[in-house]
């Protein structure tokens, strides 16, 4: 018996974890599934393409690869990328810049192995738009508007398909991806699954491509070597914090795709070619629009299960132990050596989500204890690991070929809540910072600029969805592309509005 998925949650498009679980027999890899994709994963299709600035052809397509670093709860901008020394005490906080490898460009002070590569990157100082609540999915989905409904509900109809989903999907129409690859990998668990007082987040799923098209889970399999304790009203956490530190034994695996005690792989072999000989039968069906999803998705399950590639690069402990020290024993960093090893095998697309863990209110979300969590939890970890990310990529020949971009939700509030234990800085939207690496982006470069509190755009204001048009340009796909929603509206990547920044360019 095979278990292609493990607990009974809710995804994008209704289908639950366990309605997945126990696929064995002639079942394997979909015929078992078979009513239950076709109900529920809808196929959308290309609506056409626009033609392109030619200004920006040079740089049109220039990535091969894509690294998606996204901190959840989102950093400020005052303590990252942004800082405002001169500014009033309850403004700049306590933490004081240091220089870069930029001249101008200084950073905060517990980022200075970041500090020595900052010429390898561009800076978009000038992030901003208006709704400034936890929207994964309004920074990383076409989607126009975001609320909190949206927000806790993934399978809004109104969401819109997930960055990675949408690319894997106009490229392998286009015939650029292998046949059964995995090119949409998502570290190092499925989004917002290690807390237990909230529902799912909305963000990360491919909304009306159907469930074939959402990205492929990884799993953390380790423990942490930190004990914490975590509270909020009605709600507690005790136990060992990855984020904080991880073993040496800690590695990586699809989501609940190991084969089962008993499951040998001649026999895992078999029911591949028994599903292969029932499915000749079917060959009416997989033409048919209803049918091709259940085969994208049984051709994608069998490659993860098989791909010695995909196993091979999640399994980080084998490893030199220099390297893995480069990007820093803890979840972060070896997430981020995961997805290097990912894109070396051939994978087209990897996020990385620093996410919650234990509570909600968690991660980069520092409505208190701000200084404390950012010295400690926060800035050491991800200094490490950005920079080895960046380093190694370098040193490998792969950083100009690979996109490397590192958003969030949104920014800070600039001025500090001191009411609160340890200070705190709530959501702001209005302005803050991305920075973005390799494929195609310019280096040592500083776009738009804040007031002198760095709480408002004065200069080149840059929506998420203008830096999603970026990310699609540089990895080859016209962010004019428009695909087909669920009512067979025709629907672009990002909105007609938003525009290839230019600025950020080699």
């Amino acid at each position: 018996m095979l278990r292609i998925l493990g607990n009974p949650k809710h995804l994008c498009d209704g289908i639950t974890r366990r309605d997945l679980l126990h696929v064995g027999g002639a079942g394997l890899l979909g015929l078992g599934l078979n009513g239950l994709l076709e109900a529920k994963s809808v196929q959308g299709g290309l609506a056409g393409q626009s033609g392109r600035n030619p200004d920006l052809a040079a740089s049109f397509g220039r990535a091969k690869h894509c690294i998606l670093l996204f901190l959840y709860g989102s950093p400020s901008q005052l303590e990252t990328f942004d800082m405002k020394p001169s500014a009033p005490l309850e403004i700049r906080g306590t933490m004081k810049p240091i220089p870069s490898s930029v001249p101008g460009l200084d950073v905060v002070e517990h980022l200075p192995r970041v500090a020595e590569i900052m010429d390898r990157t561009t800076v978009v100082r000038s992030v901003t738009h208006p709704y400034p609540i936890h929207g994964v999915a309004f920074a990383t989905t076409g989607v126009q508007t975001i609320d909190v409904g949206m927000e806790l509900s993934p399978t809004d109809p109104r969401h819109q398909p997930y960055f990675g989903s949408a690319l894997e999907y106009v490229l392998r129409r286009r015939g650029s991806l292998q046949p059964n690859s995995v090119d949409n990998v998502f570290l190092p668990f499925p989004f917002s699954s290690q807390r237990t007082d909230q529902p799912l987040r909305a963000g990360p799923y491919a909304a009306y491509l159907g469930a074939a098209y959402h990205p492929k889970w990884s799993e953390f399999v380790g423990e942490g070597t930190k004990t914490v304790e975590k509270a909020r009203p009605g709600f507690s956490f005790h136990g060992k914090e990855p984020y904080l530190g991880c073993t040496p034994q800690s590695y990586f695996r699809m989501s609940d795709t190991a084969v089962l005690p008993g499951m040998t792989l001649d026999r895992f072999d078999h029911r591949h070619t028994l599903l292969q000989q029932l499915d000749s039968g079917r060959r009416d069906l997989e033409q048919s629009s209803a049918g091709k999803p259940l085969t994208r998705f049984q051709q994608t399950a069998f490659s993860m299960l098989t791909s010695p590639k995909v196993s091979g690069a999640l399994d980080v402990r084998s490893e030199r132990h220099a390297t893995r020290d480069l990007y820093g024993m803890t979840l972060f960093g070896q997430s981020c050596l995961a997805a290097r090893r990912l894109i070396e095998a051939g994978t087209r697309l990897v996020s990385v989500f620093w996410d919650e863990y234990g509570l909600a209110g968690d991660a980069w979300d520092t409505h208190f204890d701000h200084f404390p969590r950012m010295i400690t939890q926060l800035l050491p970890p991800f200094d490490r690991a950005y920079s080895g990310l960046i380093l190694d990529l370098e040193r490998r020949g792969l950083l100009d070929e690979t996109l490397v971009v590192c958003i969030s939700e949104h920014g800070r509030t600039p001025k500090l809540a001191t009411n609160v234990k340890g200070g705190g800085r709530d959501h702001w939207s209005q302005a803050y910072s991305a920075i973005f690496a390799g494929g195609g982006i310019a280096r040592g470069r500083v776009v738009g600029a804040t007031d002198r509190y760095a709480g408002e755009v004065k200069d080149r204001p840059v929506s998420p969805k203008d830096l999603l048009a970026t990310m699609y340009h540089l990895l080859g796909v016209d962010p004019r592309t428009r695909l087909s929603d669920r009512t067979n509206r025709p629907i672009g990547l990002v909105p007609d509005e938003a525009e290839v920044v230019a600025e950020m360019l080699a």
